[in-house]
């Protein structure tokens, strides 16, 4: 080990225990591992991405789509949603679903995910929601 690290005997560099303390101040480690958790299953990666790049879907397509049971789209979307991760809106007889906050926006784009098409498509409204071309909701 170098010495900024340990000294040859074997001490403690008190200043390196306080940067790694300082690491972990101000941050919730557990709400983040619970985050980084929901991702660790490929269907609901799978799921966010559709709802990443089709906001506003129903349970149905998106069951069709992922090639998934109704009931599995559902379930996961209700894991999802105590999370805060997607949202749901009524239009009519169904729920549209979608990406509840940037964080989660953010997370898919580092991974590669992109909006579909990436042009210019115009807008989408579903029942009182607004979804713009980036594939945020606005009331």
């Amino acid at each position: 080990m170098s010495s900024s690290t340990e000294d040859s005997s074997g001490a403690l560099n008190i200043e390196d225990v306080r940067r790694a303390q300082a690491a972990l101040e101000g941050l919730d480690v557990t709400t983040w591992a619970n985050r980084f958790e929901l991702l660790s299953d490929a269907n609901r990666l799978r799921l966010l991405l559709c709802l990443h790049h089709a906001p506003g879907i129903c349970v149905t397509d998106l069951s069709v789509a992922l090639g998934m049971s109704g009931t599995a789209v559902s379930h996961a979307l209700r894991l999802l949603r105590s999370q805060g991760w997607v949202t749901a809106t009524r239009d009519g007889r169904s729920m549209r679903y979608q990406l509840a906050e940037d964080t989660v926006h953010q997370l898919l784009h580092s991974i590669g995910a992109t909006h579909f098409g990436d042009t210019h498509f115009g807008d989408t409204h579903f029942g009182d929601t607004h979804f713009d071309d980036s594939g945020h909701s606005h009331r």
